[in-house]
């Protein structure tokens, strides 16, 4: 990546196609995710999402621009797949509580 994310997201975005288990250790067992209007709660939920989109979807992503506003992190990436919008540009919001995120919003 041509990008200086902070180390805890450019393990997000490495870790993207690793197992779903080595994916949701990049999250705090307390951590919230939205996406798609959905909210998935905890390491476990993120886990299953994770498995979820990654069949369904069968994507690519690679972030492009970087900006912090306050105690967020907002990334923004191209998204390809097997969906009817790709490719798409997605917004990705992250909070981060030490070296792991507390915190993520995938937007349009």
């Amino acid at each position: 990546m041509s990008l200086h994310l902070p180390k805890t997201i450019e393990q997000f975005f490495k870790e993207d196609k690793s197992p779903s288990e080595i994916f949701a250790q990049n999250f705090t067992q307390d951590a919230i995710l939205l996406d798609e209007g959905k909210t998935h709660i905890g390491a476990v939920a993120i886990k299953k999402w994770k498995d979820d989109v990654s069949i369904k979807y069968q994507y690519t992503i690679e972030p492009y621009a970087m900006e912090n506003l306050h105690d967020k992190v907002i990334v923004l990436t191209r998204v390809e797949g097997n969906f009817v919008q790709s490719p798409i540009n997605l917004r990705y919001t992250f909070e981060l509580r030490g070296d792991k995120i507390s915190s993520l919003e995938i937007t349009v």
